[in-house]
């Protein structure tokens, strides 16, 4: 039974721009980032993620990014849905209330919903309006009270001046109050003034009738004195000062004062006694009781039968009646009628009721709140503080009724046993906090104690970093070291400072003279920065001296952030300034450097055009360019016409030549990325010449000296690795080995090289004439050749790969339609296959389908080191013992060609030319 996953996968594949057949991860990236640009369904990435997990993870992260931002965006815009309705509920409401807009922000900001984004941003906007006009509103109420308060005064200051100044003033403050009046009533139509607190609307309204009375008193007392000053018979107003004003005018004296009055009566020179209250015999007690309750049952009843049977009628004799025996035998009535006595005396129109029973009711609402301290279990109810003050309270509210009423003995009890009981916990939690508080006196004590020994230990430490984070400690364990009274903590919080002084003492120094020395680092920072040629070396040495103080001695946070902006400030400034100033350079460049410039450009637009052969021509225009050849044909063409003749065509051919001899090393170096240009490495190595001298340049270029010979490297025998050649004996034989009879001693050595010990010449000389390297070049041109040499590479990297990926695909093809014509040529399939190799692959693929051969395969497979499917490794393995057997036949790699032909005889299977294409990867780049 097959699996249906690589249907799915080939499904999914067309669908996501190719990316499970990429060949590299590399290119799976670019095809999965182009496939995102088009924003397909979270779904589809989904399936897209679980098959490519198990695949690629480093491209999977990718996708899993995308996919978890995906989440994030559906979660803020849920919030943000759901937080703007609330916002929304807020300001539709009649009335917005401060503390939930206010709440709203906070929540929302806590829940993480996006309040910069649209639509939150503009319901917080909105929100923050409604709440500042509210609360300008609200102090435009107090100051409007207050200036209410101010007109009143102003009314009262004049009311005592002359009637004249008082009548001159009136039409003044007449103008301050309407005014007024028209503000207060402008602040009440005011769109949110049903958002304002309850409170300043009867504030507001109180203030403004206050003025209006006073106002109307003023203004009624002011006509009355204008209407006395013109008729003689009218009133008097009621303000002395202007009655008295009046009177004068009239000419009416004033009365004189009275006799003074009688002295008063002598102190009593004895305090007279308090008499003793008689005791009443219970008989008696009893019999007042008993007559009480027949006088004021007779009364209540002729009340009660008034009220039910003609409640229209006025029950105000009836009800004088009732008090008047209330009054009289009150004190003696038990509680049984209170209840009977204040319904009918609510009935009859007395408003006030039976002040007793009311205050029995509170007294009861009092014993059950003492009662409901405790539990069943006499366990408290509430916390020892909270108890503390629920007692004085309710004590207090006691003492509150029986001042103005009669006392209710019985209750009473009730109430303090309730309270008493209850007070024991409070004695309880007060024995306890009495208790902790010594508990953490003593902790303090012993932390200070603590914070002396540390300072006595470490008088000598230079280790900064402990001490700042010994001290934190210290100054965290006594912020929480628990709650002690006011009195006892001033008291030792002294004693702590001076202590934690006295300890930090040294640390601060030290960060005080650290200060010092950065001050002086920024100085020398200025100077650098300063000075006309930038030293990068100096730069490096500062940074460097900066790193070293700052981890010894450690500063605070916003201190050492600040002082490093200032160190680098000027380091930055000199970096941008050379940047600046890059460009100018630029532009007075040698004649070698715009060479050098003009070749580069020349290799990058070879490396647009695509085309191998002209890229290799460029680059090695560029590399003469670099070894100042150009400027050196150039100077002999302009000497002698006619030897610049011959010495250009031997350029031409030299740059013909160049594109063959490098062919090679192209090839190199699609097989091995890392390996670098060896122009570049000139290039780079040249640039530290200051000039070119003359007799550089005219030397001839000396070919390099081959590298030395590896005599034994460290292989890697896994299945995939790429192997290590044989490394050559010391006498230049594969089989050589140090030591062996018949090699030549010293043979290692090189040209020139003596026994061990023989010191003839240069302790260097094996590595022969330093290589010519041309002139120094300029930032700007050694940039631009090095970018252009870095393309190139890459370009024909592309090439050979691409080339090769071609020629794959067509032997592929070529095999699958059975079209020998359709093979690529010897050329194409590269140096590995000759024309009678290539001419037996045609027969094999023209002719009939023979029977599949899974042994060839194989020894392709290990001919090629690339793995064998899982359901083969049992087949190779067994293989493989076979071929130990036999030690006189060729191996796999001798011939891989003929493996291929024989394969290529088989019939196309779908599984055959995907291994086949594996193993021709790695063979035909050999």
């Amino acid at each position: 039974m097959t699996s249906s996953k690589p249907f799915e996968i080939n499904a999914l594949d067309p669908l996501t721009a190719g990316i499970f057949h990429a060949p590299t991860s590399g290119e799976r990236s670019a095809r999965l980032r182009e496939w995102l640009q088009t924003e397909p369904s979270e779904d589809f990435m989904s399936e897209v993620y679980r098959e490519l997990s198990g695949r690629d993870k480093g491209v999977a992260k990718l996708l899993k990014e995308k996919l978890d931002e995906l989440k994030r965006l559906h979660a803020q815009e849920a919030l943000a849905t759901e937080w703007a309705q609330k916002a929304e509920n807020l300001l539709q409401a009649p009335r917005l209330n401060i503390a939930d807009a206010l709440a709203w922000l906070r929540d929302a900001a806590k829940a993480g919903a996006p309040l910069s984004r649209e639509p939150l941003a503009n319901l917080k906007q909105r929100l923050t309006e409604v709440v500042k006009g509210v609360e300008d509103l609200q102090h435009q109420v107090m100051v409007q009270r207050e200036a209410a308060v101010l007109l009143a005064q102003r009314i009262e200051v004049l009311s005592t001046k002359s009637l004249a100044e008082a009548l001159g003033g009136q039409a003044g403050l007449q103008a301050d109050v309407a005014q007024w009046q028209s503000q207060a009533m402008a602040l009440t139509q005011n769109s949110v003034w049903p958002s304002v607190d309850l409170k300043y609307p009867p504030q507001l309204e109180g203030a403004g009738l206050q003025l209006q009375a006073v106002w109307e008193g003023f203004s009624a007392a002011a006509s009355l004195a204008s209407l006395a000053q013109s008729d003689t018979s009218a009133l008097l107003p009621p303000v002395p000062v202007w009655a008295e004003e009046i009177r004068r005018l009239r000419g009416e004296l004033p009365q004189q004062a009275t006799a003074a009055a009688e002295s008063s009566k002598p102190a009593k020179t004895e305090a007279a006694e308090k008499p003793v209250k008689p005791k009443i015999d219970p008989a008696q007690r009893q019999a007042l009781r008993e007559n009480a309750m027949v006088a004021v049952t007779e009364v209540l009843e002729a009340l009660e039968n008034l009220v039910n049977q003609a409640p229209e009628t006025s029950a105000a004799e009836a009800l004088s009646a009732l008090r008047i025996a209330l009054k009289t035998h009150g004190k003696h009535l038990d509680t049984s009628l209170d209840e009977r006595l204040h319904k009918a005396l609510i009935s009859g129109g007395d408003t006030e009721g039976w002040q007793r029973w009311l205050a029995d009711q509170v007294r009861t609402d009092l014993v059950n709140q003492a009662e409901a301290l405790l539990d069943a279990n006499k366990a408290p109810t509430v916390g020892g503080r909270k108890m503390q003050d629920k007692l004085r309270q309710l004590r207090d509210s006691w003492k509150q009724i029986d001042q103005g009423g009669l006392p209710n003995h019985a209750l009473w009890k009730r109430f303090d046993a309730a309270c008493n009981e209850a007070y024991k916990t409070v004695l309880a939690w007060l024995e306890q906090m009495k208790k902790d508080s010594a508990d953490q006196r003593a902790q303090r004590v012993a932390l200070m104690d603590e914070v002396k020994a540390w300072t006595a230990e470490n008088a000598q430490s230079e280790d900064w970093r402990a001490q700042l984070r010994a001290l934190h400690q210290f100054a965290d364990r006594w912020r929480n070291a628990g709650h002690l009274s006011e009195k006892a903590f001033g008291e030792m919080q002294g004693q702590w400072k001076g202590i934690f002084k006295a300890a930090a003492s040294r640390l601060e120094a030290a960060q005080k003279a650290s200060v010092d020395r950065r001050q002086a680092l920024i100085h020398e920072a200025r100077e650098v920065g300063a000075a006309p040629a930038l030293r990068v070396d100096a730069v490096k040495a500062l940074q460097q001296r900066w790193q070293v103080e700052a981890q010894s001695v450690p500063l605070d946070r916003k201190t050492e952030q600040k002082l490093w902006e200032v160190f680098r400030a000027p380091l930055d400034e000199a970096f941008q300034r050379k940047s600046t100033d890059r460009p100018q350079a630029a532009a007075s460049m040698s004649l070698h450097d715009r060479a050098v410039i003009d070749a580069s450009k020349a290799l990058d637009a070879a490396n647009v055009s695509g085309d191998a052969a002209k890229i290799r021509a460029a680059m090695a225009a560029l590399d003469a360019a670099l070894r100042g050849q150009a400027l050196q044909a150039q100077a002999a063409h302009s000497a002698a016409p006619a030897a610049g003749t011959a010495v250009a065509a031997s350029s031409a051919e030299a740059v013909a030549e160049a594109p063959v001899d490098e062919a090679a090393a192209t090839a190199a170096a699609a097989e091995d990325p890392a390996s670098e240009p060896a122009e570049s490495g000139a290039s780079t190595t040249g640039s530290e010449s200051d000039s070119p001298s003359p007799e550089s340049a005219a030397a001839p270029a000396v070919a390099p000296k081959p590298a030395k010979p590896v005599v034994a490297v460290r292989g890697d025998d896994r299945p995939g690795q790429k192997r290590a050649q044989a490394p050559a004996g010391r006498d230049g034989r594969p089989d050589g080995r140090p030591g062996e009879r018949g090699t030549r001693p010293g043979g290692d050595r090189g040209p020139g090289a003596g026994r061990f010990g023989d010191r003839g010449g240069d302790r260097f000389g094996d590595r022969g004439p330093r290589e010519d390297r041309g002139p120094r070049l300029g930032d700007a041109a050694f940039r631009a050749q090095r970018e252009a040499l870095e393309r190139a590479e890459m370009s024909l990297r592309k090439l050979a790969a691409q080339a090769h990926g071609e020629t794959l695909g067509r032997v592929m093809s070529a095999w699958q339609a059975r079209q020998a014509e359709d093979l690529p040529t010897v050329q194409e399939l590269g140096k590995g296959v000759n024309a009678t190799t290539r001419q037996a692959w045609a027969q094999a693929v023209g002719a009939e389908p023979k029977s599949p051969s899974g042994t060839a395969l194989l020894r392709l497979e290990m001919a090629a080191d690339v793995p064998t499917p899982a359901d083969q490794l049992n087949e190779r393995r067994a293989l493989q013992l076979q071929l130990l057997t036999q030690r006189n036949q060729p191996g796999p790699i001798e011939t891989w060609t003929q493996d291929v032909a024989q394969v290529l005889s088989g019939p196309h299977e779908e599984a055959s030319a995907r291994r086949l294409q594996n193993v021709l990867k790695n063979l035909l780049r050999r």
